[in-house]
């Protein structure tokens, strides 16, 4: 037997045991998910269930409320991509072009909602929300959910920008391009990957965003982690596992889409200050 794993060699051993730790930790609880999501009667110590049903689908999709709350995560996540790409784009190129003093003081203080317990940050925000008359509004919660996604938009994007060449740029403007026409043709479309994993870490941030959007939005807006609080406390778990695949399927579904993009040194170069 040593023989045999000795031609194998120690490193597809070891790849094939965190394959196994993969499965086992990763894909074997979202496979409990889809199989309890279907499922109508699944008791212990069956390993599957005795009867399959889709009535926690049409329970969890046909309640106002739970639809509501999709509707309403989907929208406020697009809002926040949207005003965070307007927003922070800008001011990454302008970290990455221009030096300016303070820059990396600026730079690395939008790592400061990520450096502090999320809760005592959005009671303060709450607080000030609630003197400007911003509570229980849609544009608080989209700035609680902005100022959450801060650091994704501004950091990645500015490490995108700085791995754009300015020998390309010069080569485009002694031709005779614009400023702007440079911007777009050459810096934006070599920049567009970091860009986009930004993009989708904001999107997905929005979608799981709970805490400050249950201090700012209550009563009138509940979206999806904070009717799934609701539904796993009052209903049985085959609608919480319903509710957590339409929770968790956006996620799967974009890494997938954009992993063309998400690689370890667009991660690695945005997470930098230099």
């Amino acid at each position: 037997m040593s023989w045999y794993f000795r031609a194998i060699g120690f490193r597809k051993i070891f790849e094939f045991l965190l394959l196994v730790a993969f499965v086992v930790f990763f894909v074997g609880p979202l496979l409990n998910l889809a199989v309890l999501a279907f499922s109508s009667k699944w008791n212990y110590p069956d390993l599957l269930p005795r009867q399959w049903s889709l009535q926690w689908w049409h329970f969890v999709l046909q309640e106002e409320d739970i639809a509501k709350s999709i509707g309403l995560s989907f929208l406020i996540a697009a809002l926040v991509t949207v005003l965070s790409i307007v927003i922070c784009i800008p001011a990454a190129y302008a970290f990455a072009r221009i030096r300016f003093p303070l820059s990396r003081f600026f730079l690395f203080s939008f790592l400061l909602t990520h450096a502090f317990p999320k809760m005592g940050l959005y009671v303060s925000i709450a607080v000030l929300f609630y003197k400007l008359g911003l509570m229980n509004t849609l544009l608080g919660v989209v700035l609680v959910h902005m100022i959450n996604v801060l650091m994704f938009m501004t950091w990645i994007p500015t490490a995108a920008f700085r791995n754009v060449h300015t020998a390309q740029e010069e080569s485009a403007r002694d031709v005779g391009a614009t400023p702007f026409r440079v911007f777009r043709s050459i810096t934006l479309p070599m920049a567009m990957p970091g860009i986009l994993v930004a993009s989708i870490f904001t999107f997905l941030n929005s979608l799981d965003e709970a805490q400050g959007t249950f201090l700012v939005g209550i009563p009138d807006f509940k979206t999806m982690p904070i009717v799934m609080y609701s539904i796993i406390a009052d209903f049985p778990s085959s609608a919480g596992a319903v509710f957590s695949i339409i929770l968790t399927a956006p996620t799967i579904i974009l890494l997938l889409a954009a992993q063309r993009f998400v690689s370890a040194d667009i991660m690695a170069s945005g997470f930098q200050v230099k």
